[in-house]
Protein backbone atom coordinates (compact mmCIF):
# COMPACT_ATOMS: atom_id res chain seq x y z
CA UNK A 1 0.00 0.00 0.00
CA UNK A 2 1.27 3.33 -1.08
CA UNK A 3 1.79 6.31 1.76
CA UNK A 4 -0.80 8.37 -0.29
CA UNK A 5 -3.33 5.94 -0.25
CA UNK A 6 -2.67 5.11 3.60
CA UNK A 7 -3.07 9.15 3.90
CA UNK A 8 -6.71 9.27 1.87
CA UNK A 9 -7.92 6.65 3.55
CA UNK A 10 -6.42 8.18 7.20
CA UNK A 11 -8.95 11.75 6.13
CA UNK A 12 -11.68 9.26 4.86
CA UNK A 13 -11.38 7.60 8.29
CA UNK A 14 -11.62 10.72 10.12
CA UNK A 15 -13.86 12.75 8.44
CA UNK A 16 -15.90 11.53 5.36
CA UNK A 17 -19.90 11.56 6.12
CA UNK A 18 -20.66 7.79 6.31
CA UNK A 19 -20.44 4.84 8.61
CA UNK A 20 -18.43 1.71 9.06
CA UNK A 21 -19.88 -1.85 8.06
CA UNK A 22 -18.58 -4.72 10.59
CA UNK A 23 -18.46 -7.60 8.69
CA UNK A 24 -16.50 -9.34 11.33
CA UNK A 25 -18.45 -12.57 12.82
CA UNK A 26 -16.46 -14.46 13.78
CA UNK A 27 -16.17 -18.51 14.88
CA UNK A 28 -18.98 -17.89 17.93
CA UNK A 29 -21.15 -15.86 16.56
CA UNK A 30 -20.88 -16.89 12.97
CA UNK A 31 -23.85 -19.77 13.44
CA UNK A 32 -26.28 -17.33 14.97
CA UNK A 33 -25.31 -14.57 11.80
CA UNK A 34 -26.03 -17.72 8.87
CA UNK A 35 -28.97 -18.87 10.86
CA UNK A 36 -30.46 -14.85 10.76
CA UNK A 37 -29.43 -15.23 7.10
CA UNK A 38 -31.73 -18.13 6.60
CA UNK A 39 -28.83 -20.85 6.82
CA UNK A 40 -29.45 -23.26 9.40
CA UNK A 41 -26.74 -25.23 11.70
CA UNK A 42 -27.61 -28.50 9.35
CA UNK A 43 -26.91 -27.09 6.20
CA UNK A 44 -22.97 -27.25 6.85
CA UNK A 45 -20.48 -29.75 9.17
CA UNK A 46 -17.36 -28.20 10.53
CA UNK A 47 -15.96 -25.02 10.32
CA UNK A 48 -14.48 -24.71 6.83
CA UNK A 49 -17.98 -25.27 5.35
CA UNK A 50 -19.55 -22.69 7.94
CA UNK A 51 -16.83 -20.02 6.84
CA UNK A 52 -16.93 -20.54 2.92
CA UNK A 53 -20.90 -19.74 3.60
CA UNK A 54 -20.31 -16.71 5.78
CA UNK A 55 -18.07 -15.57 3.10
CA UNK A 56 -20.28 -15.92 0.57
CA UNK A 57 -22.82 -14.09 2.57
CA UNK A 58 -20.09 -11.26 2.90
CA UNK A 59 -19.52 -11.28 -0.68
CA UNK A 60 -23.00 -10.80 -1.97
CA UNK A 61 -22.90 -7.48 0.77
CA UNK A 62 -19.62 -6.24 -0.86
CA UNK A 63 -20.75 -6.65 -4.33
CA UNK A 64 -23.99 -5.27 -3.36
CA UNK A 65 -24.59 -1.52 -6.03
CA UNK A 66 -24.92 0.53 -2.88
CA UNK A 67 -22.11 -0.53 -0.57
CA UNK A 68 -19.72 1.79 -1.71
CA UNK A 69 -17.43 4.80 -0.24
CA UNK A 70 -20.69 6.78 -0.83
CA UNK A 71 -22.22 5.77 2.14
CA UNK A 72 -19.40 2.96 3.78
CA UNK A 73 -15.76 4.70 5.08
CA UNK A 74 -14.64 1.53 5.92
CA UNK A 75 -15.66 -2.08 6.46
CA UNK A 76 -14.45 -4.48 9.39
CA UNK A 77 -13.45 -7.94 8.58
CA UNK A 78 -12.74 -11.38 9.82
CA UNK A 79 -9.28 -12.60 9.36
CA UNK A 80 -10.29 -15.35 6.83
CA UNK A 81 -12.27 -12.96 4.91
CA UNK A 82 -9.27 -10.75 4.50
CA UNK A 83 -7.19 -14.08 3.60
CA UNK A 84 -9.92 -14.17 0.81
CA UNK A 85 -10.92 -12.80 -3.02
CA UNK A 86 -14.00 -11.12 -4.50
CA UNK A 87 -13.99 -11.30 -7.74
CA UNK A 88 -10.63 -12.60 -8.69
CA UNK A 89 -9.05 -9.71 -6.15
CA UNK A 90 -7.45 -9.48 -2.13
CA UNK A 91 -10.53 -8.69 -0.24
CA UNK A 92 -8.81 -5.77 1.54
CA UNK A 93 -7.58 -4.48 -2.17
CA UNK A 94 -10.95 -5.22 -4.17
CA UNK A 95 -12.69 -2.71 -0.58
CA UNK A 96 -10.23 0.18 -1.64
CA UNK A 97 -9.26 0.09 -4.80
CA UNK A 98 -13.25 -1.14 -6.49
CA UNK A 99 -14.91 0.10 -3.61
CA UNK A 100 -13.65 3.16 -1.51
CA UNK A 101 -13.96 1.69 1.09
CA UNK A 102 -11.31 1.46 4.01
CA UNK A 103 -10.59 -1.94 5.33
CA UNK A 104 -10.04 -2.88 8.72
CA UNK A 105 -9.17 -5.78 10.56
CA UNK A 106 -10.77 -7.81 14.05
CA UNK A 107 -7.97 -9.45 15.46
CA UNK A 108 -8.88 -10.28 19.09
CA UNK A 109 -9.58 -14.06 19.74
CA UNK A 110 -12.41 -13.93 21.98
CA UNK A 111 -13.20 -13.17 25.25
CA UNK A 112 -12.03 -14.86 28.64
CA UNK A 113 -14.69 -15.54 31.40
CA UNK A 114 -16.07 -13.08 33.02
CA UNK A 115 -13.80 -11.65 36.69
CA UNK A 116 -14.48 -8.25 38.16
CA UNK A 117 -18.27 -7.63 36.39
CA UNK A 118 -16.14 -7.38 33.05
CA UNK A 119 -14.61 -9.98 29.88
CA UNK A 120 -10.93 -9.55 28.99
CA UNK A 121 -9.54 -9.82 25.82
CA UNK A 122 -7.97 -13.60 25.30
CA UNK A 123 -4.27 -13.68 24.86
CA UNK A 124 -3.37 -13.34 21.70
CA UNK A 125 0.21 -14.70 21.02
CA UNK A 126 0.13 -14.34 17.23
CA UNK A 127 -0.57 -10.78 16.63
CA UNK A 128 2.70 -9.52 15.88
CA UNK A 129 2.79 -12.01 12.51
CA UNK A 130 -0.79 -11.12 11.76
CA UNK A 131 -0.49 -7.76 11.92
CA UNK A 132 2.48 -7.79 9.53
CA UNK A 133 0.31 -9.72 7.07
CA UNK A 134 -2.31 -7.66 7.65
CA UNK A 135 0.04 -4.42 5.87
CA UNK A 136 0.97 -6.24 3.68
CA UNK A 137 -2.87 -7.00 2.26
CA UNK A 138 -3.55 -3.21 2.58
CA UNK A 139 -5.44 -2.99 5.95
CA UNK A 140 -5.50 0.51 7.50
CA UNK A 141 -5.92 -0.51 10.64
CA UNK A 142 -7.76 -3.19 13.67
CA UNK A 143 -10.65 -3.91 15.72
CA UNK A 144 -11.00 -5.48 19.13
CA UNK A 145 -13.63 -6.36 21.75
CA UNK A 146 -14.13 -6.78 25.44
CA UNK A 147 -17.23 -6.59 27.32
CA UNK A 148 -18.67 -4.85 30.81
CA UNK A 149 -20.86 -6.38 32.39
CA UNK A 150 -21.20 -4.18 35.55
CA UNK A 151 -19.92 -1.03 37.19
CA UNK A 152 -16.71 -2.17 38.78
CA UNK A 153 -13.93 0.55 39.26
CA UNK A 154 -11.34 -2.37 39.18
CA UNK A 155 -12.82 -4.24 36.45
CA UNK A 156 -13.02 -1.05 33.56
CA UNK A 157 -9.67 -0.01 34.65
CA UNK A 158 -8.11 -3.42 33.62
CA UNK A 159 -10.26 -3.25 30.21
CA UNK A 160 -9.16 0.13 29.07
CA UNK A 161 -5.35 -0.82 30.29
CA UNK A 162 -5.83 -4.16 28.19
CA UNK A 163 -7.18 -1.90 24.91
CA UNK A 164 -4.73 0.65 25.31
CA UNK A 165 -1.65 -1.45 25.86
CA UNK A 166 -2.41 -3.84 22.44
CA UNK A 167 -3.71 -0.45 20.46
CA UNK A 168 -0.01 0.35 21.64
CA UNK A 169 1.05 -2.94 19.77
CA UNK A 170 -0.94 -2.45 16.86
CA UNK A 171 -0.08 0.96 15.98
CA UNK A 172 4.11 -0.04 15.97
CA UNK A 173 2.84 -1.86 13.00
CA UNK A 174 1.38 1.61 11.40
CA UNK A 175 -2.19 0.46 11.96
CA UNK A 176 -5.08 2.28 13.08
CA UNK A 177 -6.56 0.51 16.49
CA UNK A 178 -10.23 0.42 16.65
CA UNK A 179 -10.44 0.25 21.05
CA UNK A 180 -13.95 -1.64 21.66
CA UNK A 181 -14.66 -1.83 25.09
CA UNK A 182 -18.17 -2.95 24.60
CA UNK A 183 -20.51 -2.29 27.85
CA UNK A 184 -23.93 -4.69 27.66
CA UNK A 185 -26.96 -3.41 26.97
CA UNK A 186 -28.18 -5.92 29.39
CA UNK A 187 -26.28 -4.42 32.15
CA UNK A 188 -27.88 -3.74 35.55
CA UNK A 189 -26.41 -0.36 35.69
CA UNK A 190 -24.92 0.48 32.40
CA UNK A 191 -25.24 4.36 32.96
CA UNK A 192 -23.04 3.72 35.87
CA UNK A 193 -20.71 2.12 33.91
CA UNK A 194 -20.71 4.50 31.08
CA UNK A 195 -19.36 6.97 33.77
CA UNK A 196 -16.50 4.65 34.83
CA UNK A 197 -15.94 3.75 31.59
CA UNK A 198 -15.42 7.53 30.01
CA UNK A 199 -13.15 8.69 33.35
CA UNK A 200 -10.71 5.21 31.87
CA UNK A 201 -10.91 6.29 28.40
CA UNK A 202 -9.96 10.35 28.84
CA UNK A 203 -6.91 8.95 31.73
CA UNK A 204 -5.57 6.66 28.68
CA UNK A 205 -6.19 9.22 25.81
CA UNK A 206 -4.65 11.74 27.80
CA UNK A 207 -1.10 9.53 28.59
CA UNK A 208 -0.96 9.21 24.54
CA UNK A 209 2.14 10.58 22.50
CA UNK A 210 1.30 13.34 20.84
CA UNK A 211 1.72 11.47 17.19
CA UNK A 212 -0.64 9.09 17.97
CA UNK A 213 -4.30 8.79 17.58
CA UNK A 214 -7.21 5.73 17.97
CA UNK A 215 -10.29 5.64 16.95
CA UNK A 216 -13.47 4.40 19.74
CA UNK A 217 -15.90 2.00 19.09
CA UNK A 218 -18.76 2.10 21.77
CA UNK A 219 -22.26 1.11 23.01
CA UNK A 220 -24.54 3.72 22.55
CA UNK A 221 -24.79 5.88 25.53
CA UNK A 222 -28.04 5.95 27.88
CA UNK A 223 -27.51 9.77 28.40
CA UNK A 224 -27.10 11.82 24.24
CA UNK A 225 -23.84 13.07 23.99
CA UNK A 226 -21.97 11.64 26.63
CA UNK A 227 -19.19 10.90 25.22
CA UNK A 228 -18.79 14.15 23.61
CA UNK A 229 -15.41 15.00 25.36
CA UNK A 230 -14.24 11.26 23.40
CA UNK A 231 -15.68 12.77 20.19
CA UNK A 232 -13.19 16.43 20.17
CA UNK A 233 -10.26 14.82 22.03
CA UNK A 234 -6.98 15.54 20.17
CA UNK A 235 -5.74 11.51 20.39
CA UNK A 236 -9.26 10.22 18.51
CA UNK A 237 -9.67 9.76 14.87
CA UNK A 238 -13.58 9.08 14.99
CA UNK A 239 -15.62 7.25 17.35
CA UNK A 240 -18.29 4.74 16.29
CA UNK A 241 -21.16 2.96 17.85
CA UNK A 242 -21.65 -0.52 17.90
CA UNK A 243 -25.38 -1.67 17.75
CA UNK A 244 -24.89 -3.97 20.99
CA UNK A 245 -27.98 -5.93 20.21
CA UNK A 246 -30.51 -3.00 19.67
CA UNK A 247 -33.10 -3.86 16.42
CA UNK A 248 -32.03 -1.35 13.73
CA UNK A 249 -34.24 1.36 14.09
CA UNK A 250 -33.78 1.73 17.78
CA UNK A 251 -30.13 2.05 17.28
CA UNK A 252 -30.32 4.48 14.39
CA UNK A 253 -32.82 6.65 16.76
CA UNK A 254 -29.98 6.68 19.70
CA UNK A 255 -27.43 7.30 16.81
CA UNK A 256 -29.02 10.12 15.43
CA UNK A 257 -28.68 11.96 18.69
CA UNK A 258 -25.21 11.58 19.52
CA UNK A 259 -23.33 14.17 17.61
CA UNK A 260 -20.15 13.35 16.22
CA UNK A 261 -20.55 9.53 16.38
CA UNK A 262 -21.16 7.46 13.60
CA UNK A 263 -22.29 3.79 12.99
CA UNK A 264 -20.46 0.73 12.94
CA UNK A 265 -23.09 -1.25 13.06
CA UNK A 266 -23.17 -5.78 12.12
CA UNK A 267 -26.49 -7.37 12.79
CA UNK A 268 -28.12 -3.88 12.59
CA UNK A 269 -26.84 -3.73 9.41
CA UNK A 270 -27.48 -7.09 7.75
CA UNK A 271 -31.13 -7.22 9.68
CA UNK A 272 -33.69 -8.85 7.26
CA UNK A 273 -31.08 -9.77 4.68
CA UNK A 274 -32.11 -14.12 3.96
CA UNK A 275 -30.09 -15.95 1.58
CA UNK A 276 -33.50 -17.41 -0.43
CA UNK A 277 -34.20 -13.29 -1.62
CA UNK A 278 -33.67 -12.50 -5.10
CA UNK A 279 -30.53 -10.27 -5.87
CA UNK A 280 -32.85 -7.59 -6.73
CA UNK A 281 -34.93 -8.18 -3.13
CA UNK A 282 -31.36 -8.47 -1.70
CA UNK A 283 -29.59 -5.60 -3.36
CA UNK A 284 -32.60 -3.23 -2.21
CA UNK A 285 -33.48 -4.27 1.35
CA UNK A 286 -29.37 -3.98 1.86
CA UNK A 287 -29.79 -0.41 0.33
CA UNK A 288 -32.28 0.87 2.25
CA UNK A 289 -30.34 -0.89 5.82
CA UNK A 290 -27.30 1.99 4.46
CA UNK A 291 -29.50 4.37 4.49
CA UNK A 292 -30.72 4.54 7.25
CA UNK A 293 -27.33 4.17 8.95
CA UNK A 294 -26.13 6.90 6.94
CA UNK A 295 -29.06 8.97 8.02
CA UNK A 296 -28.59 8.38 11.67
CA UNK A 297 -24.24 8.66 11.16
CA UNK A 298 -24.52 11.82 9.37
CA UNK A 299 -27.90 13.59 10.35
CA UNK A 300 -28.37 14.32 14.02
CA UNK A 301 -31.14 15.77 15.76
Amino acid sequence: MTIMSDDRMRTQISSKDGFIAALDQSGGSTPGALRLYGIPDSAYSGDAEMFKLMHEMRVRIMTAPAFTGARIVAAILFEATMDGTVRGKPVPAFLWEDRGVVPFLKVDKGLEAEKDGVSLMKPMPGLDPLLARAVKLGIFGTKMRSVINLPSKAGIAAIVAQQFEVGAQIAAHGLMPILEPEISIKSPDKAGAEALLRAELIKGLDALPADKQVMLKLTLPEVPDFYSALVSHKRVARVVALSGGYTRADACQRLARNHGMIASFSRALTEGLTRSMSDAAFDAALASSIDAIYQASTAKV
